[in-house]
């Protein structure tokens, strides 16, 4: 795309979200909502830019070879992602883990697959599934256990409205679905 398609596609998509906010009963002219579109359409671009990333090359960019065969854990990433269905944020945390095979990941790196997998239009089971496959097929462990927590505004300020629930889905691939490695992992993320 050259940077005039580019600039066109952007006033493009800024008079359509002026018509949005006309549509709803605002004036896209009054003084707070005249940078709106712009403003959205950068934050947009931000809360989506997973798709610019490739989850394949951060792993690969900090593989090494490691004689550990303990399972490691990298609890508590936070992670925020936009439902695709209402393209409302969900938010929450990830446990990931995995039980080396001769090679190890730089920790670094674990966080930098969850956002870039989360930071697209998503569903949180899709998710979690992309994120253990990922790590399970390129970094080639005895296995990956993938656990997370989400909020989803679809659900808190729409729908059912419920502000105090909130999403767990897993995804156990190779050792974890062992039952003694599920449930070593599962006690050591509560």
């Amino acid at each position: 795309m050259t940077k005039q398609d580019d600039n066109e596609l952007n006033q493009s998509l800024v008079s359509n979200i002026t018509d949005l906010l006309s549509a709803i009963g605002e004036n896209p002219n009054r003084e707070g909502l005249l940078k709106t579109p712009t403003r959205f359409l950068k934050a947009f671009k931000f809360l989506t830019q997973g798709y610019e990333k490739n989850p394949i090359e951060i792993i690969h960019q900090a593989l090494f070879d490691a004689d550990y065969s303990e399972m490691v854990i990298v609890r508590n990433i936070e992670l925020y992602s936009l439902c695709e269905h209402h393209l409302l944020p969900f938010f929450g945390k990830c446990h990931v883990a995995y039980i080396p095979n001769g090679k190890i990941i730089g920790l670094s790196k674990i966080p930098r697959v969850v956002d870039a997998f989360a930071r697209r239009l998503q569903v949180q089971e899709r998710l979690t599934s992309q994120i253990a496959e990922a790590l399970m097929t390129h970094l080639n462990p005895l296995g990956v256990g993938v656990v997370m927590d989400a909020s989803h505004l679809c659900m808190m300020m729409r729908g059912v409205e419920k502000q105090n629930s909130y999403t767990t889905t897993s995804s156990l691939l190779g050792d974890f679905r062992n039952p003694a490695t599920r449930t070593e992992f599962f006690n050591l993320i509560k």
